[in-house]
């Protein structure tokens, strides 16, 4: 259990939490929600000792590992399934007292070292790092890549993996969802559905909220009110609650008029002096109640567009890509579609299937690598980018900014009005001249939405606009768009968002972009029903391994949704074809089987041996003996491992090319 009791804390001169106090169960999923700033980080950094509290208690189990995110972005050239299996602390811990042992040649230690390395699951290690690296959008060679070969974003995802894989009692996710596309984050709220640790998540997607936590705890005002139920029930009763306090301060309110009338009445009368003045004293005592304010504490709208021509866009056998040292590199080819005034376009798709590629191209920051655009009469196209700062420049303020724009798309604004605008967005004061650079993430992207807004575009391309957006800039962005009369195209993996703006979907998948013959609940079912797949084998891999050292085959990736129609086969080719790849195979399928049985006698012989140094007796002659035999077979166990996972990636080569 997990108790905050009259906690004070404190970061420099702000009170971010003041005597505030709740208990948190084991195995509760908790969602922790509050306004940007309010400090839930900071949170997080109590839980995990890298603050003090300056008043009461935080209780914790000792004995409780933590698991949770590291922020900092890895330089190493580990591989990327080696950098994930640090994660497992208990592994990595088995792994230090064997070796401390085999340098010892102490036989009792290296046995009770095996024993550790067999509770941590370490011959099925390997595999559950694949498998989460797999889930959260890596392919194929990619698992095995160098770290330092991987974006920021794909680290970011590396150390999410890395966190995963910690046998944690207690885990942390501060915005897990930021780097990953909407394939990623299905696969990532199942799993966190399955864990069954106390978790406690920061995030800004109510979608993924209410899909995982039954409990929230709203940071407020330096307080901490736990309220059961997810992200949708505590609107609700937090909305409920709102409506209550706002009636006690009403009626407080009158209260104190009607005590404030009597003491002006009566003060200067001599009669009614003494009751006049307990009545001041009743009123200093009486607690005042905050006002509660219901209104957003954000909105804005885009302009009314000057035109809107149809169709905005025409595609004819257009690719998509970008230019490298070595040449073009096309991602997307045969693009071949209109976009027609007033559509609500979103765009889904694996992450690196070229979702972010079409969408600049469409924006005119990379060129067309091949075929037509052709664009309608009077097209203005506003843009944002993933990477805010694609469209932004770091030593400028928002108001260089906004003074740039307008001489472009207005030149009579004058400084107060860009002033005034900027206001809206709430940049005020000298924030105006602060340099992007040192901006947040949430700033940077209301300024984004600001230049947009200005713009007065017909078209809005917007490439995860939500990444940095807490909930209320997300619900003013959902109202703002949906009455937006100009044509949307969006990327997002915020659920909520696509579901409120958009009423149709493409496809980005296998190079090619279509129309996707549903809705969104129907992409995330068949994304669920790959993730339950690839569950089902890394569990039967396990299994395997737990029986025979030797690795099982990767889980199986999530291939795109809404394959094609399978075509006619011809049935007696067909088996003609299945019988010489079971020629072709059949060797390598056979050393497998001798690789298979090998092992399992190596690890009927390991579990032998262990029990025999357990046993009371054993002369140290014994132990010694037995130690070396059993890093003999780990030796031979890894060498045979090893050809094993060679020969399973050759037939699924030979099996490709069939």
């Amino acid at each position: 259990m997990i108790t905050l009791r009259n906690v004070t804390l404190r970061r420099g001169t702000k009170i971010v939490l003041d005597d505030a106090s709740v208990t948190l169960q084991p195995g509760e999923k908790i969602g922790l929600v509050g306004r940007n700033g309010a400090g839930k980080s900071s949170l997080f950094s109590l839980l995990t000792d890298r603050l003090q509290s300056d008043k009461g208690e935080v209780e914790i189990p000792r004995q409780w590992a933590v698991g949770e995110v590291a922020q900092n972005m890895p330089e190493t050239e580990q591989s990327a399934t080696d950098f994930v299996l640090e994660g497992d602390t208990r592994l990595m811990a088995a792994q230090r007292a064997l070796a401390e042992a085999e340098a010892a040649e102490d036989g009792h230690a290296m046995a009770d070292a095996h024993g550790l390395l067999m509770d941590a699951g370490a011959f099925d290690a390997r595999p559950r790092a694949q498998a989460l690296l797999m889930g959260l959008g890596f392919k194929g060679p990619q698992v095995d890549a160098p770290v330092n070969s991987f974006s920021g974003g794909w680290r970011m995802r590396l150390q999410l993996a890395r966190a995963l894989m910690c046998p944690a009692d207690l885990m942390l996710l501060d915005e897990p969802t930021n780097h990953l596309d909407l394939d990623a984050l299905v696969w990532l709220e199942a799993w966190l559905q399955r864990y069954d640790g106390t978790l406690i998540i920061i995030s800004h997607d109510r979608e993924f909220l209410d899909a995982i936590t039954k409990v929230t705890i709203h940071l407020d005002e330096t307080k901490l009110t736990r309220y059961g139920g997810n992200y949708t029930a505590f609107e609700a009763m937090r909305a409920e609650r709102m409506v209550l306090q706002q009636a006690a301060f009403e009626k407080q309110q009158d209260r104190m008029a009607h005590l404030q009338k009597f003491i002006d009445r009566f003060k200067a009368k001599a009669s009614k002096a003494k009751q006049a003045q307990s009545r001041v004293k009743a009123l200093e005592r009486m607690e005042k109640l905050a006002p509660v304010l219901t209104a957003s504490d954000f909105s804005f709208e885009f302009r009314e567009p000057v035109s809107l021509p149809n169709p905005m866009l025409m595609f004819d056998e257009v690719a998509c890509g970008y230019d490298t040292d070595e040449g073009e590199k096309i991602i997307v080819r045969g693009i071949d579609r209109s976009v027609l005034a007033g559509q609500r376009i979103g765009i889904l798709g694996a992450n690196g299937q070229g979702k972010s590629t079409v969408v600049k191209t469409v924006a005119r920051m990379q060129r067309a690598m091949a075929g037509k655009i052709t664009e309608g009469k009077g097209l203005s196209i506003g843009y944002f980018a993933q990477q805010e700062m694609d469209v932004l420049r770091p030593d400028e303020g928002p108001l260089m900014h906004m003074v740039r724009l307008a001489k472009e798309v207005s030149p009579s604004a004058r400084e107060q009005e860009l002033r005034d605008f900027l206001g809206q967005f709430r940049f005020v004061g000298d924030m105006v001249n602060q340099a992007v650079g040192s901006l947040s993430g949430g700033e940077k992207a209301r300024l984004v939405l600001a230049m947009l807004v200005w713009q007065r575009p017909n078209l809005l391309l917007l490439d995860e606009p939500t990444n940095h957006l807490d909930l209320q800039t997300r619900e003013a962005l959902s109202m703002a768009l949906n009455e937006f009369e100009g044509t949307v195209m969006l990327v997002s993996h915020d659920r909520a968002l696509l579901r409120e703006v958009c009423d149709e979907f493409w496809l980005v998948t296998a190079g090619g972009v279509g129309p996707f013959d549903g809705d969104l609940d129907d992409y995330q079912r068949w994304l669920l029903d790959q993730s339950k797949e690839a569950a089902k084998q890394a569990k039967e891999a396990a299994k395997a391994a737990l029986k025979s050292p030797g690795p099982a085959p990767a889980p199986a990736t999530v291939a795109a949704p809404v394959p094609p129609p399978a075509p006619v086969v011809d049935r007696k080719a067909s088996g003609q074809a299945r019988q010489r790849l079971a020629e072709q195979t059949r060797p390598l399928r056979k050393e497998m089987d001798s690789i298979d049985v090998r092992l399992n006698k190596l690890a009927d012989e390991r579990s032998t041996i262990e029990a025999k140094l357990a046993a009371p007796g054993t002369s140290p002659g014994e132990i010694v003996e037995g130690g070396k035999r059993l890093k003999a077979i780990h030796a031979e166990l890894e060498a045979a491992e090893l050809r094993w996972l060679e020969l399973s990636a050759t037939i699924d080569a030979i099996q490709a090319a069939a």
